[in-house]
């Protein structure tokens, strides 16, 4: 694992140094896909309470964790699926955080009896089925200001890397600038890339938005922009081909919803 992580920093330091200029350090990612429990005589009513009262007394006082999120199914192929985010500052961090948050649950339940039912119940919501990822982020970030009382939307985008020779992460970097910065309906945005798990070709953007119609109001200001942006047709459809080439052209969709109270 090591040496896996070793490699992919050298790629991530020079991606950052090309794209903006500064040295940019990334942040680690661990994304948990877990599953509602199929079971029918499980009772949910209690499930943000609980989740809750983890996240105030664990969580929030885990300063290894620099944030954490929940998000829900809103339009993926599973609406099984809960997503959970946890961000660390380095993988020293992400290796310590697991033993700091069980010595924050000891603390938090001293009676053994009274720790082990509540996890009993915690877990009860949950089917044994999860897959964990690693990512790192990259430089592309508009930070979300404070955390919506109301749930937010999530639209995720998966693209798959070419490893063609041919990518030019500086026009990544030009649109971000030109682009993306400009969306008025965009609260946020993140990109990370795959460091360990399933896929190595992933690419991901996250768009954090206040309602599920400024989505599709988006597409609609990206396109503008871009005509205003690069105004000849010729200019701009051959600026967009060549930042493209970053990517084989396949990608996937996905939107979930924040969990307001559940987010770090």
């Amino acid at each position: 694992m090591g040496i896996v992580v070793s490699l992919f920093l050298v790629g991530f330091n020079g991606f950052s140094q090309d794209t903006t200029g500064t040295d940019f350090t990334s942040v680690y990612l661990t994304i948990t896909t877990a599953h509602w429990n199929p079971d029918p005589n499980v009772e949910f009513t209690d499930w943000k309470k609980t989740e809750q009262e983890y996240f105030d007394k664990v969580t929030m006082k885990n300063d290894l964790i620099l944030s954490s999120g929940y998000y829900t199914h809103f339009f993926t192929p599973d609406n099984s699926e809960i997503i959970i985010v946890n961000v660390y500052k380095n993988w020293e961090d992400l290796e310590k955080a697991n033993v700091k948050s069980n010595e924050l649950a000891k603390a938090a339940w001293p009676d053994e009896k009274a720790r082990k039912a509540f996890f009993d119940k915690q877990e009860k919501y949950y089917s044994p089925h999860h897959s964990d990822e690693i990512y790192m982020s990259l430089p592309f970030v508009k930070e979300v200001e404070g955390n919506s009382k109301e749930p937010q939307f999530v639209y995720v985008r998966y693209n798959e890397m070419a490893f063609n020779g041919e990518a030019k992460p500086e026009l990544m970097k030009e649109y971000f600038d030109k682009v993306t910065m400009k969306l008025p309906l965009v609260k946020g945005y993140y990109t990370h890339r795959h460091l360990w798990g399933s896929d190595s070709r992933q690419f991901a953007e996250a768009y954090f938005y206040d309602n599920f119609a400024d989505i599709e109001k988006t597409f609609g200001e990206i396109e503008k922009i871009e005509n205003e942006t690069w105004p000849d047709e010729a200019k701009r459809k051959d600026f967009l081909k060549e930042k493209n080439k970053m990517f084989t052209g396949k990608h996937a969709d996905y939107i979930y919803k924040t969990v307001p109270g559940l987010m770090k």
